[in-house]
C-alpha cells in the first residue's frame, strides 16, 4: 500500500462500481439513488481515518479518483441522507459502510452498540455514536493471477459427482494438512485433501458459502458465531477467515491458488451463493452496508410499513432483485466469480426469492431473464434450492432451463423407502430414473435432478441412521431448532450403542443409501464426510459449531465406508447407462428380442402390472437398464455397445426370493456390489444363473448382465 496523508480526489468515472486500481491510482464508484452526501473513508495502518468528500455523482453514482492510492489500502464511506425508517431511510453519517463492490474485505464484526443506526430501540433515534473500530473495511486489490492457462473443466452434468464441503471444516481436523494451512483455502488444495476427492470419484466440489460474511448478533450474544456462512456482507469478497496468507486481499490470490489447483486435479468448483438477503438482518439488525447506503433500494420493505422488511428468507431482509441496481449488482457479482476467480457454477440459496416479482414466484421474472441471456452465467452450471419460507415457496421441478435442482422429493422418497415408510412403486421409479415427472415436460434432461439424500443442513447419513429426535442443545435454543422427527430411523434403540448387531444394520443402512444415491439417475451429491462415517452427535442443525461436532474428523475414518462408495461411484464411472443423458422411453430396442431399455420386475420375475406400479406396500424391485441403446464410440472412433444392469433394491427387513429374468433380458448376471458386504465388493467372481435367487434383508444389489456372444 502507498501511504499518504490525503490524496487528491479527481472527477474519476462512475463506471465500474467499486474500488479499482489502475496502476497509479484508484477510481471508487458507489451506487445511491437517496445520498444528499458521500464520504470515502481511507485508513492509515494504524487506523488513522481520512475523510475525502465525493463530489461527482453521475445517474445516481458517487465516484472520483485518488492518485497514490493502491492495494492494500483499507476503506469504507460514510452516506448522507434523511434518518426517517417510516419512510425506508436510514442514512447514517456516523456509521462505517462497507462497499458493496469490495473484492476484499478486512476485519470482523464486533458486536457494540454503536454498529446499529438506532438509538434505544429499533424505532428510537438515530444512533451518533461512530461504529468505526467495530466494522469490516474493503480492501483495494490488485486483480492480475498467474493462471498459466487454467480454463473451465465443462464436465458434463452426466459425469458429475458433487461433494458439499465445508472450507474450514475439511482440513481443521486433517493430520497431513501443515498446520497453519488447515481450515483455509489452501488446506483444501493440499494435495492431502484433493487426493481423497480423486480417490473417491468426485467431480466438483460445493463449497458452502465463502462470500465474506458476519455472525448475527443473536448468535455472538450467545457465544457463538455462524459456521456456515449463509450471512453474506460481501459478494464479491471471498471470505477472509478461510486464508491462511492474510486479509489484505491475500485472500483473492489464495482463493484463486486454490481453484487453480482443483482444476488441475479435474475438480470443477461450484459456490453455494446467498444472494437472496444480507447480514444486515431486520429493522433490529446492525447497519453495515446496504442499509446505510440506501435502504429503499436494496431491499424489499413493506409496504405498510416501510420501517419493517419482507421478508422471505427467514433471515430479516429480502434483497429487492426487482430493482435495476440490486439485479446488476447479483450479476456483476457472478460474472467476477465466473471470469476473474474462474469457478464453474453456483448454488443459489433461496432461489425463488430471487425470482418474486410483486409477491409471487415468477419462472417469467427479470432474473431468469437477466441469467440466460448472460453470454458468461449462462455458460457455467446453475442450481437452484427451488424453496424460500415465504408462500409458494416450494418451486421443486418448477425453475426453468438450464437450471438444475436440489431434488428434495428424491431426498424424501429414498429416506422414506429405507426408514420402512410405505412409498408407492411410483413414485420410487421416478426418483431412482431422473425424476421425469418433475423435469421433462419443459424439455430438462435427468440432470436437472440433483439428488442427495442429506446435505449441510440435517443429519448426517450416520445420525441419520441413528437418532430418532435431534439433540440440538449446543445451539442454545432449547433444542427447538432444526427437523423435528426423524421417523424410524434408530434401528431399534435411540443413539449411539455397542450393541454390535443394531451398529452392523446401521452400517447397511448407511450402505443401502449410498447406493441407492450413487445408482440413481441424475447427479449425486454427497455431503462430505459421509463417505467416512462422520457423526455430529445426533444435532441435525450444526449452522453455528465451529468446532470438532462439525470439522471431519481425519482420525476416526471408516475405511470400509469409504471404500464402498469408491467402489460404488467406479462403477457408476464406467457404466454410461448410470449415467444418462436422456430420459429413459421404456420402449423397445431393435435387435435385442423384445427387451427395453428399461423394465421394472416384480420377485415373481414378472414386469410390474399396472396394480404393481401403484402398490404402495411393495418392498421388493428390480430395474432393467439396458446399456445397448446408448451409442458412442471409443478413443478410436469405434462404435461401443455399452453393458446393461440389473438393481435390486430390497427395502425389506427379512429375506426374500426373486426371480432373476433370462433371456432376451440375460443369460447371466455378474454380481458387482452388494450392501451385504462392507465394502461393496462381492468376494472374487460372483456369477449368478437366471432364475431364482434369495435377496438379503435390506440390501441393494448391482448385477451386470451378461450374454452369450
Amino acid at each position: 500500500m502507498i501511504e499518504h496523508t490525503v490524496a487528491e480526489v479527481l472527477p474519476g468515472s462512475p463506471s465500474p462500481l467499486g474500488a479499482h486500481w489502475d496502476g497509479t491510482g484508484t477510481n471508487v464508484a458507489l451506487w445511491s439513488a437517496g445520498a444528499t452526501a458521500v464520504e470515502l473513508c481511507l485508513f492509515d495502518p494504524d487506523g488513522t481515518e481520512h475523510r475525502q468528500p465525493l463530489t461527482e455523482s453521475t445517474h445516481q453514482v458517487w465516484h472520483g479518483r485518488l492518485a497514490g492510492v493502491g492495494p492494500g489500502q483499507r476503506y469504507g464511506y460514510r452516506v448522507h441522507g434523511a434518518y426517517d425508517p417510516a419512510s425506508g431511510q436510514r442514512y447514517n453519517p456516523a456509521k462505517l459502510l462497507l462497499d458493496p463492490y469490495a473484492r476484499a474485505v478486512d476485519g470482523d464484526l464486533t458486536l457494540h452498540p454503536a454498529v446499529f443506526g438506532h438509538a434505544d430501540s429499533p424505532d428510537g433515534p438515530r444512533d451518533d455514536r461512530d461504529s468505526a473500530p467495530y466494522v469490516p473495511r474493503g480492501v483495494v486489490v490488485h486483480e492480475l493471477f498467474p493462471w498459466d492457462g487454467d480454463r473451465p473443466l465443462r464436465t458434463p452434468w452426466s459425469d458429475t459427482v458433487i461433494y458439499e464441503v465445508h472450507v474450514k471444516g475439511a482440513t481443521m481436523r486433517h493430520p497431513d494438512v501443515p498446520p497453519h494451512l488447515r481450515g483455509t483455502y489452501a488446506g483444501l488444495a493440499h494435495p492431502a485433501f484433493v487426493e481423497h476427492l480423486q480417490r473417491l470419484g468426485v467431480t466438483a466440489v460445493e463449497l458452502l458459502p465463502v462470500h465474506h460474511f458476519v455472525s448475527e448478533p443473536h448468535l455472538l450474544r450467545r457465544g457463538l458465531t455462524n459456521y456456515w456462512g449463509y450471512n453474506t456482507l460481501g459478494f464479491f469478497a471471498p471470505h477472509a477467515a478461510y486464508s491462511s496468507s492474510g486479509s489484505g486481499g491475500e485472500q483473492v490470490t489464495e482463493f484463486k491458488t486454490m481453484v487453480k489447483a482443483l482444476h488441475a486435479a479435474g475438480i470443477e468448483v461450484i459456490l453455494d451463493v446467498v444472494y437472496n438477503h444480507t447480514a444486515e438482518g431486520d429493522h433490529t439488525g446492525p447497519t453495515l452496508a446496504f442499509k446505510g447506503i440506501d435502504n429503499a433500494g436494496y431491499y424489499r420493505l413493506d409496504g405498510m410499513d416501510p420501517a419493517r422488511y419482507t421478508d422471505y428468507t427467514g433471515c430479516g431482509n429480502t434483497l429487492d432483485v426487482r430493482r435495476s441496481p440490486v439485479l446488476g449488482l447479483l450479476m456483476d457479482s457472478l460474472r467476477y466469480w465466473v471470469t476473474e476467480m474462474h469457478v464453474d457454477g453456483f448454488r443459489f440459496d433461496l432461489a425463488p426469492a430471487l425470482a418474486r416479482s410483486t409477491h409471487d414466484v415468477d419462472r417469467f421474472s427479470a432474473f431468469f431473464d437477466v441469467v440466460h441471456q448472460d453470454p458468461v452465467v449462462s455458460q457455467v452450471k446453475l442450481i437452484a434450492e427451488p424453496w424460500d419460507v415465504g408462500p409458494g415457496g416450494y418451486q421443486v421441478g418448477n425453475f426453468p432451463p438450464p437450471w438444475a435442482e436440489w431434488n428434495a422429493q428424491y431426498r424424501d422418497t429414498v429416506r422414506d423407502v429405507w426408514a420402512g415408510a410405505h412409498v408407492g412403486v411410483r413414485d420410487l421409479a421416478y426418483r431412482l430414473t431422473g425424476s421425469s415427472d418433475l423435469y421433462r415436460s419443459d424439455g430438462r434432461r435427468p440432470f436437472a435432478s440433483i439428488n442427495f439424500v442429506t446435505a449441510h443442513d440435517g443429519f448426517t447419513m450416520r445420525d441419520l441412521v441413528t437418532y430418532e429426535r435431534k439433540r440440538n442443545e449446543a445451539n442454545g435454543e432449547d433444542n427447538r431448532d432444526g427437523e423435528n422427527h426423524n421417523r424410524g430411523w434408530n434401528c431399534g434403540v435411540e443413539g449411539e450403542t455397542d450393541d454390535p448387531a443394531v451398529n452392523a444394520l446401521r452400517a447397511r443402512q448407511v450402505r443401502n443409501l449410498l447406493a441407492t444415491l450413487l445408482l440413481s439417475t441424475g447427479v449425486p451429491m454427497l455431503t462430505a464426510g459421509d463417505e467416512l462415517g462422520r457423526t455430529q452427535r445426533g444435532n441435525n442443525n450444526a449452522y453455528c459449531q465451529d468446532g470438532e461436532l462439525s470439522w471431519l474428523d481425519w482420525e476416526r475414518v471408516d475405511e470400509d465406508l469409504r471404500a464402498f462408495v469408491t467402489h460404488a461411484l467406479a462403477l457408476r464411472r464406467g457404466a454410461p447407462v448410470l449415467r444418462q443423458e436422456a430420459f429413459f422411453e421404456g420402449h423397445e430396442l431393435p435387435g435385442t428380442g423384445g427387451t427395453r431399455d428399461l423394465a421394472w420386475f416384480a420377485p415373481d420375475g414378472g414386469q410390474l402390472t399396472t396394480q404393481a406400479w401403484f402398490d404402495n406396500d411393495l418392498q421388493t424391485i428390480g430395474m432393467y437398464l439396458d446399456g445397448r441403446g446408448i451409442r458412442h464410440r471409443d478413443a478410436h472412433g469405434r462404435p461401443v455397445v455399452d453393458d446393461s444392469y440389473v438393481v435390486q433394491l430390497h427395502a425389506g427387513p427379512d429375506p426374500v426370493t426373486v426371480e432373476l429374468p433370462g433371456a432376451p433380458w440375460a443369460d447371466g448376471y455378474e454380481l458387482v456390489l452388494s450392501t451385504e458386504y462392507a465394502t461393496g465388493a462381492p468376494p472374487g467372481t460372483t456369477v449368478v444363473a437366471p432364475g431364482p435367487i434369495e435377496l438379503p434383508g435390506r440390501c441393494v444389489w448391482l448385477l451386470r448382465v451378461l450374454r452369450r456372444p
